[in-house]
């Protein structure tokens, strides 16, 4: 099976292809910025523009693929409130790509939606049926619950065929970007302060090998598991002051940790239900916390 995977130069598609391309399968990448980390994924990644559909159809012929993962996007939520423009980016570009399936007869689609895709409801564990509209807290949450609308409408009118993740929090190698882990890390190196947006909040980490096991495992069980929608996360909640804390732990750090207010769109409390994954796809993620953290520290100091 060859596998084309959009934002395969991003934190999870380069460790997404690096894993596919271990095990043997045929592949290529599509992003709008080379693969600075792995030689082996840039060289069979194009560089395109999504948004750009025209563009995007003259690469037809050299991405023949029996299967999409579309991970590209933008993905900083608070970002995306303050320049909503980029969640039509996100919405636009899901849009290209299926039609780009649709054109080029590709059945098989995997979307990388979210968990903000659950908005702020309050529930203790959140199971895959518990998104609502009205619970939209964000431009970001609108382009990923657009995103899972437009799969699910061409699966119905040109028949293919979906697997939706919402993943939370991925972090790990590969990632020298601006989300929390990395941002963390690079602060507390420099004993900068780190700002801590809300002091109850508390998300469901996952470890980037644990992420990508969950896709694999899509990718290999497509046909028994399509057309449905699963959490990939941990299955536990770490608060962002322990967050703090740990990165400050392990780098030895003198920073200091401050607390401010919430910000807008954000969702402040999230623990994902994965018992479906577990049962449908296999998924068994093997990283805690603890350890992840402590990975995600080290990687970044070899590599930044």
């Amino acid at each position: 099976m060859k596998v084309l995977v959009t934002g395969s130069s991003g934190t999870i598609g380069t460790r997404l292809c690096e894993k596919l391309l271990e095990r043997g399968h045929l592949m290529a990448g599509l992003d709008w910025v080379p693969n600075k980390w792995q030689p082996a994924v840039q060289k069979l990644t194009t560089i395109v523009d999504l948004r750009d559909a025209t563009r995007l159809k003259a690469q037809s012929s050299k991405l023949k693929a029996d299967l999409i993962v579309h991970l590209a996007a933008n993905a900083r939520v608070y970002e995306l409130v303050e320049n909503p423009d980029r969640a039509r980016d996100n919405i636009l570009t899901t849009f290209n790509m299926l039609e780009f399936a649709r054109q080029n007869g590709i059945k098989r689609f995997i979307f990388a939606s979210s968990r903000e895709s659950y908005g702020n409801t309050g529930v203790d564990k959140y199971t895959e049926d518990l998104v609502r509209v009205n619970n939209c807290e964000s431009p970001y949450t609108a382009s990923k619950i657009a995103g899972e609308a437009l799969s699910e409408a061409y699966r119905r009118c040109y028949g293919i065929d979906h697997v939706i993740f919402r993943f939370s929090n991925v972090y790990g190698m590969y990632d020298d970007s601006i989300r929390v882990v990395p941002l963390f890390i690079r602060l507390a190196r420099k004993n900068d302060p780190l700002t801590v947006f809300g002091k109850d909040k508390c998300l469901d980490f996952t470890y980037i090998d644990d992420a990508v096991s969950g896709i694999i495992q899509g990718i290999t069980k497509f046909d028994s598991v399509k057309n449905d929608t699963y959490n990939l996360a941990y299955g536990e909640g770490t608060t962002i002051v322990h967050l703090a804390e740990e990165v400050k732990r392990l780098l030895k750090s003198s920073s200091e940790i401050t607390v401010g207010n919430s910000r807008t769109g954000e969702v402040v409390r999230y623990i994902a239900d994965i018992s479906k994954a577990k049962k449908a796809l296999g998924y068994s993620p093997k990283t805690p916390f603890s350890e992840g953290i402590r990975k995600a520290v080290e990687w970044y100091l070899k590599n930044s």
